[in-house]
């Protein structure tokens, strides 16, 4: 039997569970919020064109407005000024969307401490227990920050929110074979990054690397510690610097046949 028959089978019977990690994008997606004099990104919004009337009486559809970091989205290298020359959104290659994934789970701590940041040892313990981080696989940061997701002012929490810090985002971006960094927050640094040397590390370094990012993802809690493939196709959107992603993980069942959500 073929490789690709066998995995549609194996989601088809539920040998494989598939699990949406996207959050759902709606006007109340939470989205970041830049002090003076900075630009902001715009929030979503639908604008309807015509919906079964005089305007199109047998299609409903829409225009969409949004920003290109809104809600569960892809950061292409070129979003940062260290990879200025680097990849935009379309030219990211396709075998890289689909790639091993592994959860490191934080998210007693970040419970404790809204301003908890990984750290190189916090890795090397992990690894020590699990194995290495998958060579150009995702590397999924899960703190639980995703039960905020319906409450813009609890998202942000008022700059404090969980992420990596400088030391260890570079060491992720310059010693580690990972192709990517996917959390559960606002973006890929913590809460209070812009104070950081260099300010917001994850993407200088990460993206710098000509790695990327996944952010605002959800039921990181779902999958195993490793083992699990994330799909992660943006729109290839020409000269963009990221794009809002459906991001699935595709987690092998104990149990057999069950339910694919």
């Amino acid at each position: 039997m073929s490789v690709l028959k066998s995995l549609v089978e194996a989601i088809g019977d539920g040998g494989v569970e598939v699990i949406d990690l996207t959050a759902p994008l709606s006007p109340a997606t939470p989205v970041l919020r830049l002090p003076e004099p900075f630009a902001n990104t715009i929030g979503f919004r639908l604008e309807e064109i015509s919906r079964y009337d005089d305007r199109g009486p047998a299609w409903y559809w829409n225009d969409i407005h949004t920003g290109e970091h809104t809600g569960t989205h892809f950061d292409a290298p070129v979003h940062w000024v260290t990879a200025k020359d680097g990849q935009d959104v379309s030219q990211v290659p396709v075998n890289r969307l689909i790639a091993p994934a592994v959860v490191l789970d934080f998210s007693a701590e970040a419970a404790r401490d809204p301003d908890f940041l990984l750290q190189i040892d916090h890795v090397a313990a992990w690894e020590k227990q699990h194995g290495p981080l998958p060579e150009g696989g995702w590397l999924l940061y899960r703190t639980g920050w995703d039960v905020r997701a319906g409450d813009q002012e609890a998202f942000l929490n008022g700059g404090h929110a969980p992420g990596i810090s400088a030391e260890c985002a570079r060491w992720l971006a310059e010693r580690t074979p990972i192709g990517g960094l996917g959390v559960e927050t606002v973006g890929t640094d913590a809460g209070a990054a812009h104070s950081f040397d260099p300010p917001f590390p994850c993407h200088s370094f990460l993206l710098g690397a000509g790695k990327y990012g996944l952010t605002q993802l959800r039921n990181l809690d779902r999958l195993p510690a490793t083992g699990s493939v994330v799909v992660a196709p943006p729109l290839p959107i020409t000269g963009g610097s990221g794009s809002p992603v459906r991001v699935l993980a595709l987690v092998e069942s104990a149990g057999g046949a069950g339910e694919s959500r």
